[in-house]
């Protein structure tokens, strides 16, 4: 029998040789697996931003209690239906010791939820509220983890290997990494909604969110970065009304400006560090339309190749030097600092703005640079994008 050439004979190799059965069902009791699959089933229930802004906006023990109960019956479903798919993915992926970590965290999480008693009063309520501020932390890695699990399937198959190549692998981490912006957003939220809040805040979203603060937070750090990755960082100007604010997660904002920032920096000091004319500015424009917040982030840094167009969005892309090797996953740190050569900042970013009805676009120009648009829904009346 001939062999297969190429990238479909190591697939096919990879499916057939997989060795010891890692199967969910294998790995915990019947009962828990059928429970499991069953949820999966299920339909998820979305919310939107305005919705989470007028239930939040007085957390008397009725509204905790009434969140908790909602949390207690949704949360599971959503947690089933991305073990589900972990169970079941292409070219032996599901398979791989960093998935099974992230399928065993998910399965976890579940079995706790599932457990937890009913909720009926405020003391319920506490200790379901403990319960969630453990969930909230066991999955704070999931993002590395999976990025190793990953990067070891790529690297299996070729160095040459994009995930436009695969793109049911591409597909299934877009849905996976929006589902858990979700969930971390629904308990992040209760949460929140105990502690003392913050001016202008109901739980993690910000009322008066302001963001041409938030853009000026997120040059510095990015600029911090990048002087102690090179030594140097380009200037960043930014224009626009300083006074504009709406409902949004101030946190996930940061996450999409930096992003940008700092692949615009980047891009110009890698084209004028050895160059001695004196490095372009990088241009941020926030401006205000009746449906959409705009951030414009331009820069000088040479642009992208057309061809390399559509692999910017896809995972493990990146034209620097990958950290994941290096990366602590235990649970123990928050992630990587450094986020050149995660490959994963611009496919998240994008996650991050459709959560709430936004989008991210690029638009290159090679030989010049590449000008970002950060598209933020402001009226908070799009439901969640539920994979």
């Amino acid at each position: 029998m001939n062999k297969l050439p190429g990238l479909a004979g190591k697939m096919l190799a990879m499916k057939a040789g997989s060795g010891a059965s890692t199967k969910l069902v294998d790995a915990v009791p019947r009962a828990l697996a059928d429970d499991i699959f069953s949820c999966a089933l299920k339909r998820q229930t979305g919310v939107t931003l305005r919705h989470m802004l007028d239930f939040g906006s007085n957390p008397v023990e009725r509204q905790l209690v009434l969140s908790a109960q909602f949390l207690r019956a949704e949360l599971p479903i959503r947690l089933a239906h991305r073990v589900a798919e972990l169970e079941n993915l292409p070219y032996g992926l599901s398979s791989k010791a960093h998935i099974l970590k992230v399928r065993d965290w998910y399965v976890d999480s579940f079995r706790e939820l599932r457990q937890f008693p009913e909720i009926k009063d405020g003391t319920a309520e506490q200790q379901f509220t403990s319960l969630l501020r453990g969930i909230y932390s066991r999955h704070r890695n999931v993002v590395p983890v999976m990025a190793m699990g990953v990067a070891e399937l790529k690297k299996e198959l070729s160095h040459d290997i994009g995930l436009n190549d695969l793109p049911e692998i591409h597909q299934f981490l877009d849905g996976f990494y929006l589902s858990r912006i979700g969930i971390r957003i629904l308990i992040g939220q209760h949460i929140a909604l105990h502690e003392k809040q913050l001016k202008d805040h109901i739980g993690l979203i910000c009322t008066r969110c302001a963001p041409h603060d938030i853009v000026n937070d997120a040059i510095y750090d990015a600029r911090s970065i990048c002087m102690r990755e090179f030594g140097d960082a380009p200037e960043v100007n930014v224009y626009g009304a300083p006074d504009i604010t709406f409902a949004y997660v101030p946190s996930h904002l940061h996450h999409m400006v930096f992003e940008l920032v700092k692949n615009s920096l980047r891009a110009v000091n890698d084209r004028y560090h050895d160059s001695d004319d004196v490095a372009p500015p990088v241009q941020v424009v926030v401006a205000e339309g009746s449906e959409d917040v705009t951030i414009k982030v331009s820069d000088e840094g040479g642009g992208i190749p057309r061809s390399d167009l559509p692999r910017i969005f896809t995972y493990l892309y990146s034209t620097a030097s990958s950290p994941l090797p290096d990366m602590d996953t235990t649970g123990e740190s928050d992630g990587p600092a450094v986020l050149a050569g995660y490959g994963y900042g611009l496919p998240i970013s994008r996650l991050y703005a459709r959560y709430f009805g936004g989008d991210l676009q690029l638009i290159s120009m090679e030989g010049h640079g590449v000008d970002s648009y950060l598209h933020l829904n402001r009226l908070g009346n799009v439901q969640e994008p539920l994979p």
